[in-house]
Formats: C-alpha cells, structure tokens, sequence
C-alpha cells in the first residue's frame, strides 16, 4: 500500500491554522471578497457589511480586519447560521449585526490568540 503524504492525510481534519498565516489576506479587495465568496457563500453586500461594521468598531487597518473577517464567518458557520442544502450563511433581519456583537463578545472574552484562529478541512487555508 503506498504512503500518504503528510497533507493527504491532513487534507479533511479539523485543525486550526493561524489566520495570520492565510496566504489570502494580502489579495486585492475583490479577489480577497471573490475567495471568502468561494470558501464562505456570502454576497457582497454581507461582505461589505461585516468589512463596514470592523471598520467603525475600531478594527480600521486592513489586515487586522481581515483577521477578523475571517475569524467572524468561520464563527458564522460554527453557529450553525447555514442552511444545509446550500451552506449559505443566513442571517436574518438584524440578525448580522446581533452575530457581530455576540461574536466580539465571545472574542473579547478569550485570548486575541485563540479567538483569532481559522478552523479549517481545505489543506490550504
């Protein structure tokens, strides 16, 4: 039986990745919304809201936002806000900013460090 490679055998474990190691944090503004769109299914203007909502709590540099914009939509799908058929993150009326709150609640309430991670089953995240 032949040997599988370390990233094989990796390739569909949880494991948590720190999201400052996410080669996609450094893409330009529409390839960075194009690969969370790929990876997340959220639209734009879910994307844009989230992006907005960071911005105006304070989280104003571009690469820290982006940390968080990751960690929150991972938080997203963790909260079971997807429909099964479609993982599509829904959020209802009011429910996005709600999710923001709770979610830096939660953030707030850990280590930087641990709440900032990226769990992950795709091998190059």
């Amino acid at each position: 039986m032949p040997e599988i490679d370390a990233t094989s055998r990796n390739m569909f474990k949880k494991e948590k990745h720190p999201l400052k190691q996410n080669e996609h944090l450094n893409l330009p503004d529409l390839l960075f919304f194009n690969w969370c769109q790929q990876q997340y299914n959220v639209n734009r203007g879910i994307y844009n809201t989230i992006d907005q909502w960071f911005y105006h709590y304070g989280i104003k540099e571009i690469l820290p936002r982006r940390l968080y914009i990751l960690s929150f939509l991972r938080f997203a799908l963790d909260k079971k806000l997807v429909t099964d058929s479609k993982k599509f993150i829904r959020f209802g009326n009011g429910g996005l900013t709600k999710q923001l709150a709770v979610f830096m609640t939660e953030t707030e309430n850990e280590s930087e460090k641990t709440a900032l991670y990226l769990y992950s089953t795709l091998p190059n995240i």
